[in-house]
């Protein structure tokens, strides 16, 4: 049987990726380092920002937070293997090493209200929104 074959089908993949590429680099970078990747959520409401990580196996001491002056929220720590010399591993398909997840929040966070728990492998990260900055209005006297 003859198939015929399309060279624009390749394209229109290529455009859907790059439309995606658009919408995420618009909501804020994403970069993900490391053997382990935990999932994120983020949502919003009118006050405040969620972000919500799953950290399954990862004790909290493992975990390390930080946001800079860019508004750059860096979630980095490690999931570590149980390396008991009694164990021998028949299959092994959980993912284990370093990680780190960086975001790029909205300008309109207010830094002072950050607010982190970790329960149950998940660890909840909140964060108020502070009204934008009005633009200064200075008088000029006309002579």
């Amino acid at each position: 049987m003859y198939r015929m074959c399309y060279p624009t089908r390749g394209f229109e993949k290529f455009g859907k990726r790059m439309g995606e590429f658009a919408n995420e680099f618009e909501k804020g970078f994403s970069v993900e380092f490391g053997g382990f990747s935990p999932r994120v959520d983020i949502s919003e409401d009118e006050q405040t920002v969620y972000v919500q990580v799953e950290l399954p196996g990862v004790k909290k001491e493992d975990v390390k937070l930080t946001i800079n002056d860019e508004n750059v929220l860096v979630i980095k720590g490690e999931k570590k293997k149980d390396e008991s010399k009694d164990k021998v591993y028949v299959r092994s398909e959980r993912s284990y090493g370093a990680f780190e997840r960086s975001f790029r929040l909205s300008d309109n966070i207010n830094k002072d209200s950050i607010n982190a728990k970790y329960d149950n492998g998940i660890l909840n990260i909140s964060f108020q929104k502070k009204e934008p900055q009005k633009p200064k209005e200075v008088n000029i006297n006309i002579s």
